[in-house]
């Protein structure tokens, strides 16, 4: 029996060892398909556009600039971790193939936005500071009689608003703090009311130059540029109905929830509880703060008429005078703030993927693309009005907002229509509901909850509702440039509007002449 056990045990592990050895071999080999395959697909991807471009007649310089914006896009999008340290190596790849110039990248970089960026962050890091964003939590869990359905609309309004005074992910921030605490306190699912928070903050950045990045971005390199009333005037109203919009088609979806969280917050207060502890927050300088840099920017088209200054300085301006002052009162904290609320990484990556844009300027892709759109749809606002918002949502909602709007602007701008500006800004502002990486509120807004309950949301579950919200407001936000179109100024027009700021300047400048 010990010669029979010897023969049929030995066999064994001479195979055994051969197939974990064929198995880890085969797994090292897939390991290393699944990393190629990445880098692989960018390398295709951006071939095949070079090939595109060489065909369509590109020089080139314009076939470089438009393979190298779309892997460094791409490469951001699938290594999202290293996205800064990409942005870095393709400014240095597009200046040594000569694409880019040290000039063009500074001129291209946006300082202009970054600076505005940098007020603000600044300003909100002291409101926040201040107390301001818990007086508004605490005011609503202490509304008496409120229900599930008052709820979502007070965090669909409220997300919406903040958005327009104070951007889109302060917003988001403190809003999602607000679901959280109810939620957790009532214990439902925060998934919804966070869905929910976000979309409405998404539209609601809609409304103002303040909103979202791409307002600024496109208000400050429109040509001529647009202020702080024309977002009102022009965008605000289309923002307002698509909000309602967008509060009803989510009313209706998470109605279950919804009637849910009523039944708890009913329960709740028969047995006489609240939504959480109240505590007296002292609010009133840091909301003469808010109301102060509003009043500052809203009258900035007004100020420059006055002061003969360069159209959107004083807006670019506001931000930075309050911070400056806002440190000096609170000089023990500024280095606080500059260091801890602003977001540095952020910032930079922008201003490197404004530069990786803008050589498509540079290179005259742009015009080129213009050209071409010219030619197939003519320069009829009823064509491209749709064309406009359609392409700047799905773009949002698969690309960064920002990095879309820096490449698609000049194009927009070569066209010389101003209800493709409003398209733009809509189109970009709305298209970000449609996927969960589609804003920057969204991802924001995504760490929260994977922070807080180790969770996260898929990507169909968000999906079958983004399309929706999205198709509808993108469909209002048609309807309401179609309706307000006659109605908004030409390009020459707005030309004419800062020609006294110009007139003002040149008087300025001149010598004073001797008689």
């Amino acid at each position: 029996m010990a010669g029979v056990e010897s023969r049929t045990d030995g066999p064994p592990p001479a195979a055994s060892t051969t197939s974990l050895w064929a198995f880890g071999r085969s797994e090292r080999v897939a390991g290393v398909l699944r990393r190629l395959l990445r880098p692989g697909l960018m390398l295709i991807v951006s071939g095949l556009a070079a090939l595109l471009g060489w065909s369509l007649g590109l020089d080139r310089l314009q076939v470089i600039s438009v393979s190298m914006f779309i892997v460094i896009i791409m490469a951001t999008l699938l290594f999202w971790q290293f996205r800064l340290a990409i942005a870095f190596v393709g400014i240095g790849a597009l200046m040594g193939s000569n694409v880019l110039t040290l000039p063009t990248f500074i001129q291209e970089c946006k300082l202009d936005v970054i600076l505005f960026l940098v007020g603000m962050m600044v300003t909100v890091g002291v409101l926040k500071e201040l107390g301001l964003f818990t007086w508004i939590i605490q005011s609503v869990i202490g509304l008496k009689g409120m229900t599930g359905w008052t709820f979502v609309a007070i965090i669909v309004f409220l997300g919406a608003f903040m958005a327009c005074v104070v951007d889109e992910v302060t917003s988001i921030v403190f809003v999602a703090t607000l679901v959280f605490q109810v939620c957790d306190t009532l214990k439902v699912r925060p998934i919804p009311f966070l869905i929910i928070a976000v979309m409405g903050t998404n539209v609601g950045s809609s409304g103002t130059m303040l909103g979202n990045p791409v307002g600024i971005l496109i208000g400050q390199n429109a040509e001529p540029p647009l202020s702080f009333v024309d977002f009102l005037t022009w965008s605000f109203p289309i923002m307002l109905v698509s909000l309602v919009a967008t509060l009803g088609i989510l009313m209706w979806w998470f109605r279950a929830d919804i009637r849910l969280l009523t039944e708890r917050l009913h329960a709740r207060r028969q047995l006489g509880l609240g939504l959480g502890p109240l505590v007296r927050v002292p609010y009133k300088r840091s909301l003469a703060i808010l109301i102060g840099m509003i009043g500052f920017i809203a009258t900035h088209h007004y100020l420059e008429r006055r002061l003969g200054l360069e159209p959107n300085t004083v807006l670019i301006v506001a931000p930075l005078v309050i911070a400056g002052l806002l440190m000096m009162w609170r000089h023990t904290r500024a280095r606080h703030y500059i260091e801890a609320d602003v977001e540095w990484w952020t910032l930079l990556f922008f201003m490197m993927l404004f530069a990786v844009a803008g050589t498509l300027e540079h290179t005259q892709v742009t015009v080129r693309i213009a050209d071409s759109f010219g030619n197939v749809f003519g320069d009829r606002p009823v064509v491209l009005v749709p064309l406009v918002i359609l392409l700047s949502a799905i773009g949002s909602a698969f690309v960064d907002n920002i990095v879309f709007v820096a490449a698609f602007l000049p194009i927009v701008n070569k066209l010389e229509q101003t209800p493709l500006l409003w398209a733009l800004v809509l189109g970009t502002c709305f298209g970000g509901n449609i996927t969960m990486i589609g804003s920057t509120a969204n991802i924001v807004a995504l760490g929260m909850l994977e922070k807080r309950y180790r969770t996260s949301i898929y990507f169909l579950h968000w999906l079958k509702i983004g399309a929706i919200v999205g198709l509808v407001t993108g469909l209002i936000a048609w309807v309401g440039v179609a309706i307000l179109a006659p109605h908004m100024p030409t390009v020459q027009e707005r030309l004419e509007r800062i020609k006294p700021h110009q007139l003002l300047q040149t008087e300025a400048a001149e010598p004073p002449t001797t008689q």
